[in-house]
């Protein structure tokens, strides 16, 4: 009887200094499936191969769900749209943009050969998913930039509501004509060989806006995670940007991690998407001229788009 007591004094013991033992808190990042976790494979895989590594980085489909982790202060470290990051900045979501990693990948795809400049759109249908977002306002604007009223020259149907269901379409030969982001880009050429990338939109983008390029992906940190936690910020800065040029230079190595991790579903498509994806990580405060400019279009086209007013200088991180 008094060994059982031992035994059960002992192991309540333990079970108590157990409890009082802090856990360590893991650096949490929410990641995009696509481009923005392209460029972070090899981060993911070098942590994936580390032992008790106390940084945990989440592939999301969508952005409203990393959106929603932001908003319950739930993740230290964010990938969005550079617009809807802006929209969460003018709410006093308290994260700020640490750097641009995603440089445009949308492009108007399909099979209608006829096709040589944007005169040869008039009277074509469009297919677009989410109007007011921010595929729909960047083809609107670079219509107009290019003499195409967008209400009268040209139909725009947004008939397919998500970029996988217009992917698909395409892919099906039931849209002709369709406004698609890499890596559905990728995706839909393997599945038909009749379509193709009609316009780089973000080649069109720079043509018409002074080159002022796509800030599309940005990077958000929590600021009390900048403030409280500098050199950890700074090494997970410099460990992204580093696998976004291991990812650039090493796109067959590249291509089998993203089979991996699930990012897209085969070798042949991954490395296809790669250079097409405009990979580039971008430390925010050193552009925040064209970061800016890219955001005033947008608030001209549109001002919800960015949450009613072009963020002030405290967005950026330093």
């Amino acid at each position: 009887m008094r060994k059982i007591f031992i035994i059960s004094f002992l192991l309540l013991v333990f079970l108590i200094s157990c409890k009082q033992q802090p856990e360590i808190q893991k650096i949490k990042i929410a990641t995009l499936k696509g481009p923005s976790a392209m460029g972070m494979v090899k981060m993911i895989d070098s942590l994936n191969n580390t032992p008790n590594a106390n940084i945990e980085i989440t592939i999301y489909n969508e952005p409203i769900q990393v959106r929603k982790l932001m908003l319950e202060n739930e993740v230290d470290f964010a990938i969005l749209p550079t617009t809807m990051g802006a929209i969460l900045y003018n709410k006093n979501v308290h994260y700020q943009l640490a750097a641009i990693t995603v440089w445009g990948t949308l492009y108007l795809f399909g099979n209608d050969t006829s096709i040589q400049s944007w005169d040869d759109l008039r009277g074509k249908r469009i297919h677009l998913m989410a109007k007011g977002m921010t595929p729909d306002v960047l083809f609107r604007h670079l219509l107009i930039k290019n003499g195409i009223d967008p209400e009268k020259d040209i139909e725009l149907d947004y008939s397919f509501p998500t970029h996988v269901d217009l992917a698909n379409a395409v892919a099906a030969g039931q849209a002709d004509l369709g406004v698609i982001s890499e890596p559905l880009v990728s995706l839909v050429m393997q599945k038909n060989k009749e379509v193709y990338p009609i316009f780089d939109l973000n080649k069109e983008w720079q043509k018409v806006n002074s080159n002022i390029p796509i800030a599309q992906t940005a990077l958000l940190v929590k600021t009390n995670f900048a403030k409280s936690k500098p050199d950890k910020l700074q090494e997970i800065l410099k460990s992204y940007k580093q696998s976004t040029n291991w990812v650039n230079k090493n796109k067959d190595e590249a291509a089998k991690l993203i089979v991996k991790y699930g990012i897209l579903p085969n070798i042949k498509v991954a490395k296809s998407s790669i250079p097409r994806s405009n990979l580039n990580f971008e430390e925010a405060n050193k552009i925040k001229n064209q970061i800016n400019e890219y955001l005033k279009i947008f608030f001209e086209m549109n001002p919800d788009i960015v949450g009613g007013k072009i963020p002030d200088n405290n967005f950026y991180l330093y």
